[in-house]
């Protein structure tokens, strides 16, 4: 069923598009837990949570109230603004003073990184979370994110949060009701108390951070053995197999739809089932698991927006979408991302035209979330199955500052057999420090990369600071709570006067603000032509340009974008001879079949 199926249609068509829904909600729910003695009992509680939350907020779950009519996933410039809160203003009500900054920007989703309440000391970057019913007491409090979402909602803009699904602070009071001895709550979690079966469970898993927390178990004497950690020994894995904690999670997501949350960003969600001989990632529950979610949301509260944060194979992500049912609406495109990069390295586009090509698999109804950068490193790793291991070296080295080459980055932590991550904030990563140039490569390799994520199906994401050049945070190997985890070098603090001098001509501020504006201006305005459909991949002569097609639509669009440092041409298809660059963010002289130096064009066939 397509998203739009789940938003709009006359009553009876809602009626009975709702019934479907709870023949999927019961039916994954009997795939998963129909063995379990709490099978029945969970059933009803959920049954009764559903029907209570549906009373109490039609119809502002409908999608008539507090959030803001759900576009297509197919519509293009859908502009997703992502930052963590207190990097980007002091709190909640400092977010909402900000938001003429993001609608001058064209932000249509606002998508904050964790600001439930984290444990108290390192948090992961927020991502222990100790009461997800509770905002993080520095930026505010409960009241406060619903006056922030009614405040977006009059801008057109939609807020989209992370649930951390996987796994809770050892500080939650199910932990600490579990470290109490309560039965109940212990089932929450996974406990070991055999260290020669840990060790069993450790020989097939994959280590996350293989340096700064190894292994995926954590000793706690209060609960008698080990506990499963996959990501850092305070944040405590759930225990999926119990559905008292599905439950919970679903109530949790229902209770922050009512406060007017628009979407759900599912951290983590590959690892929430754990199956031994296996890595205890992507096993069939967990896509079980979204699918269930996806349905009662459905029943509900259909206008809310669910993203798999997958960051695993094609094959393993494309299931979040929904198999036998709708899944997720949007998922990560980390393939096609850490493809650009791998591109630009080399001046030559074929990386990204294979990834761009897997992609096309995507089904109908869902598709990408597209980035440049995100608050996470750049894994090399992901492209193991489309690129050899020299190709990965190589790109690791030359990114993460090995090389005597224009990025400012740093290598990151990697598992056993692979090649380190790379660390760092976009506009260094293109080698901005040693250009500051408004005209020079790194803006113009900045440019490149954002006018081609937004041009491909799906939406794009801004990440914080990229729309004015902001750099790395050298300074985060200073705080004793960040300094340990090398990825705070690419989550500074927004800096306030460089994002004023966007008002300089000249400026490198105003030339990418105003870039940025106008990719999603000029996106918007494909849907207007017509455009739509996926980014086919093809060639036009030079390895060095990539290029892909969308022709669904009533009009055929074409994207060129030269991945090197040196001026090619290329021969059109017969279809786009002749027509215009619709985007004009370069000099083309009249000629859209030559390219400057990371040049980039939008051609519409007239």
């Amino acid at each position: 069923m397509s998203l739009e199926a789940r938003t709009v249609g006359k009553p009876e068509t809602i009626a009975a598009a709702t019934g479907h829904f709870w023949e999927v909600l019961w039916d994954r729910f009997a795939r998963l837990y129909g063995d379990h003695p709490d099978h029945d009992p969970i059933r009803s509680q959920i049954e009764v949570r559903l029907s209570g939350y549906r009373d109490a907020h039609t119809p502002a779950l409908m999608g008539r109230g507090s959030q803001p009519e759900l576009p297509s996933t197919e519509q293009s410039g859908q502009v997703v603004y992502t930052f963590y809160a207190d990097r980007f203003a002091e709190n909640l009500r400092g977010l909402s003073e900000r938001a003429e900054y993001l609608k001058a920007l064209g932000v249509r989703w606002l998508h904050p990184l964790p600001i439930l309440r984290p444990r108290p000391g390192d948090s992961d970057g927020g991502f222990a979370v100790q009461d997800y019913r509770q905002v993080d007491p520095r930026l505010g409090d409960m009241d406060d994110l619903e006056a922030l979402a009614g405040d977006l909602k009059r801008q057109g803009i939609g807020i989209i949060l992370d649930v951390v699904c996987n796994h809770t602070a050892r500080e939650h009071a199910w932990a600490e009701a579990a470290r109490a001895g309560d039965p109940r709550y212990r089932d929450y979690y996974i406990t070991i108390e055999d260290a020669a079966e840990v060790a069993a469970w450790e020989t097939s898993l994959i280590d996350v951070f293989p340096n700064t927390a190894p292994g995926s178990f954590t000793y706690d004497a209060d609960m008698g053995g080990h506990v499963w950690t996959t990501f850092y020994p305070f944040q405590w894995d759930l225990n999926y197999a119990n559905p008292a904690v599905f439950a919970e999670m679903l109530d949790v997501l229902l209770y922050l739809a009512g406060k007017g949350v628009g979407g759900f960003r599912l951290d983590s969600a590959p690892f929430l089932w754990k199956r031994a001989g296996t890595s205890c990632r992507n096993q069939p529950e967990v896509y079980w698991i979204v699918e269930a979610w996806r349905a009662a949301l459905s029943i509900v509260a259909p206008s809310v927006v669910l993203i798999a944060e997958a960051i695993e194979s094609l094959e393993d992500v494309l299931p979040f979408f929904g198999q036998e049912a709708p899944g997720c609406d949007l998922a990560y495109s980390n393939g096609v991302m850490t493809a650009l990069w791998g591109a630009l390295a080399d001046g030559d586009a074929g990386i990204a035209r294979t990834l761009l090509s897997a992609a096309t698999a995507r089904p109908n109804g869902a598709n990408w979330l597209n980035y440049v950068r995100c608050h996470d490193d750049l894994i090399w790793n992901a492209l193991a199955a489309y690129a050899p291991p020299e190709d990965l070296a190589r790109w690791s080295r030359f990114y993460g500052g090995q090389d005597d080459s224009f990025p400012n980055g740093r290598a990151f932590q990697t598992a056993d057999g692979g090649v380190p991550s790379t660390n760092g904030m976009a506009a260094s990563l293109l080698g901005l420090e040693g250009d500051v140039s408004p005209a020079g490569l790194p803006v113009r390799r900045l440019m490149l990369l954002y006018a081609i994520i937004h041009a491909l199906d799906g939406w794009p994401l801004i990440y914080m600071g990229d729309e004015i050049g902001l750099t790395n945070d050298e300074a985060y190997a200073d705080d004793p709570l960040r300094a340990i985890d090398g990825r705070w070098l690419h989550r500074p603090q927004m800096d306030w006067d460089l994002a004023g001098s966007r008002d300089k001509a000249g400026s490198i501020a105003q030339m990418l603000f105003d870039a940025m504006r106008h990719l999603g201006e000029t996106a918007r305005r494909l849907n207007d032509i017509g455009v739509c459909g996926r980014a086919m991949p093809c060639v036009v002569g030079d390895p060095a340009v990539l290029a892909f097609t969308r022709d669904d639509g009533p009009k055929g669009f074409m994207l060129l974008a030269n991945m090197s440092d040196r001026t090619v041409s290329i021969t059109l298809p017969d279809r786009y001879s002749g027509a215009p660059d619709i985007l004009g963010l370069s000099d083309d002289e009249g000629d859209v079949s030559r390219l400057p130096p990371y040049a980039v064009r939008w051609i519409v066939e007239a």
